[in-house]
């Protein structure tokens, strides 16, 4: 899984050279698609459930599952990329909001806030704690800032398959939830929106986006539970 993890990492890493006003959302695809191969990964995402795209590419008020097109990015403009990575056996998944070029102040909070969120709760993945104690921290964290945390969309086990128990909910109450033992790996993603935290799907069944238009920020890693801090393993900073 560590392997995984930091193809995942890799990939995340070398797109923030690549994002940039003008690129296409399908260039950045076609970009991560031969940076995963070339580090020996597959894609998770492709073909998963009939999902047509390697990565996912969420602009400005699209909240997951963006799908890469010939939408040109703006400056100013947020994109969201997650990536799953498949290697030998096991899966990575990573999240990470990029601005395009210069964004304004309510924007860089929201991608601040998020990110913080997301260290928050990875705080609480430790041995011993419950799983909500790492869904409250996040909430805390992004609710204290006036903006809120999507319901609809959890975080969730991971390993031999993309998509493990337990759900990961990125809301909840301190104290519990099944208890975290070391070795338990868990992909941890808040999704917090600048207004209202409900989404919808678009006609094409997988594009979500917030129900008031406004923006949305999306972070994610990869952590194995440890008795003292989680490790995260699609560490890219």
């Amino acid at each position: 899984m560590a392997k995984a993890g930091k193809i995942v990492a890799e990939v995340l890493k070398s797109l923030k050279g690549v994002v940039a006003a003008g690129a296409t959302t399908k260039e950045l695809e076609q970009f991560a698609d031969e940076r995963i191969r070339a580090l020996g990964g597959k894609s998770a995402f492709k073909g998963y459930r009939g999902y047509p795209s390697s990565i996912c590419t969420s602009v400005n008020e699209v909240v997951v599952h963006g799908i890469p097109s010939s939408r040109k990015l703006k400056e100013g403009d947020i994109v969201s990329i997650d990536i799953g990575v498949f290697y030998e056996g096991f899966y990575g998944d990573a999240a990470y909001t990029f601005p395009v070029g210069a964004i304004d102040q309510d924007t860089a909070k929201l991608l601040r806030v998020t990110e913080e969120a997301l260290y928050r709760g990875i705080s609480m993945a430790v041995d011993g704690n419950r799983l909500f104690d790492v869904s409250h921290a996040i909430q805390e964290h992004v609710e204290k800032h006036g903006f809120s945390i999507v319901r609809t969309f959890v975080g969730h086990g991971i390993g031999r398959q993309l998509h493990e128990e337990p759900q990961v909910p990125n809301f909840g109450i301190a104290g519990q939830g099944p208890r975290l033992r070391q070795g338990m790996t868990l992909a941890i993603e808040p999704m917090v929106n600048t207004g209202t935290f409900d989404v919808r799907v678009l006609e094409d069944g997988w594009t979500a986006v917030t129900q008031d238009g406004k923006r949305s920020a999306h972070f994610e890693h990869t952590v194995a539970v440890m008795p003292n801090s989680a490790r995260i393993l699609t560490n890219f900073n």
